[in-house]
């Protein structure tokens, strides 16, 4: 019986290890460091609404001292905010600039007939906004809708 306890606190020792090593915010989980994670979805067209995602960004940024992950995620009508010649084309730019992924919807790109040329050139496109979105949900991101 002795025998058994030992190999059951052995075995028990080692399942709490495991589990210390893969918690959020330890050198296991990731090279994220602890950091708050943000994606933010954008799928209007109005720069009004974007302006407001924008300075979402930019007041999240101050509030964390720079010390939060912010992807920014467009599709649907949005994704007209991320050509090259939108409206908001400058301030994505800085948001890029500033540490901030953006990304368009490659299958809203494909129904709208847009191509990389199209887009501002500093923003990243992935296959699917909201494939992208769940995914960084998955991952611990918060999720916002301004």
């Amino acid at each position: 019986m002795k025998q058994m306890n030992k190999l059951m606190g052995a075995l028990l020792g080692g399942a709490v290890m495991m589990g210390a090593l893969a918690l959020p915010g330890t050198a296991a989980a990731g090279a994220d460091d602890g950091k708050t994670k943000v994606v933010i979805q954008v799928s209007d067209s109005n720069p009004a609404t974007w302006n407001l995602a924008l300075n979402n960004v930019k007041n999240f940024q101050a509030a964390t001292k720079g010390q939060a992950i912010i992807e920014v995620v467009a599709y649907g009508p949005g994704i007209g905010m991320l050509t090259a010649d939108s409206e908001v084309a400058n301030r994505v730019s800085e948001a890029v600039d500033s540490g901030v992924k953006v990304a368009a919807c490659g299958n809203t790109m494909k129904a709208k007939k847009l191509t990389k040329e199209d887009m501002n050139a500093k923003v990243d496109i992935v296959p699917g906004g909201v494939v992208e979105i769940v995914e960084r949900e998955k991952e611990g991101y918060s999720y916002i809708r301004p």
